[in-house]
């Protein structure tokens, strides 16, 4: 078994891809489905996501279909027209239960749209999941498990990699893989660094969220294996696929 991490999401995954973007969208998207979310769904722009909440008729009266909520970023903060942020934070003190949340952040929804390209399997990862995930992971992946960082602004983000080491951790524990450069450099970094909250409020982006008051998201993004919720990618039927056209539907696994 071959176990791959790129530091940033450069495509062409042909098995099983665990996407990390751990400040913050795939630690907030555990949390949207903790809270009891039916289904997150990425889209591949902030313009997709207002479209599927909001019909516009001849008139240019809107129609806002409450089965949706939508939740982004740009910069960190939320977007104009959203319903809530990026934040863990804010997510864990909702009730989520029969509705959807649709998802567009600066980077890691980025990141999922290029792994579901070609990936067989693909599940978010963050730390507050470390252990589910790459449990799930290694039961999916036949050949290969890719460990994608969606890094910051099209930037290598220490915190990215560094939980890439800690879910390195987990997969060598459960059996052998041969590993390349990049699998070298998370683990490496997460030897040396050890503690996972030093890491994440180290890094250029999480001196930003604190920067902007949103310190307690790096805390909650710091927190291992908390979780045993995993989103899981589904592939739309027929009939879903003219409805969800450039959306990744993911469900708990």
């Amino acid at each position: 078994m071959k176990l791959r991490v790129d530091l940033l999401p450069y495509g062409g995954y042909s098995d099983t891809v665990l996407v990390v973007d751990i400040l913050r969208a795939t630690t907030t998207a555990v949390a949207y489905l903790e809270r009891g979310a039916a289904a997150l769904l990425l889209t591949s722009t902030p313009e997709a996501a207002l479209s599927l909440r909001d019909t516009v008729n001849a008139a240019g009266e809107v129609t806002r279909n409450e089965r949706y909520l939508l939740g982004g970023e740009r910069g960190g903060l939320p977007m104009p027209g959203f319903d809530f942020g990026n934040s863990p934070v804010e997510a864990a003190g909702q009730n989520f239960t029969g509705r959807e949340v649709v998802m567009n952040t600066t980077n890691g929804t980025a990141a999922a749209h290029i792994a579901a390209r070609s990936g067989k399997h693909v599940l978010l990862a963050g730390l507050v999941n470390a252990h589910a995930a790459t449990r799930r992971a290694r039961a999916l992946a036949v050949e290969e498990i890719a460990i994608v960082c969606s890094g910051t602004d099209q930037r290598v983000s220490l915190e990215d990699v560094y939980a890439a080491g800690v879910l390195a951790e987990y997969l060598l524990a459960m059996g052998e893989f041969t590993v390349d450069d990049g699998a070298r450099i998370a683990l490496t970094l997460r030897r040396n660094l050890g503690n996972p909250l030093e890491a994440l409020s180290s890094s250029s982006h999480g001196v930003t969220l604190e920067r902007l008051g949103l310190g307690e998201d790096v805390r909650w993004a710091a927190r291992i294996s908390e979780s045993t919720v995993v989103p899981t990618l589904v592939v739309p039927t027929l009939d879903a696929q003219a409805d969800l056209r450039d959306v990744l539907k993911f469900v708990a696994g």
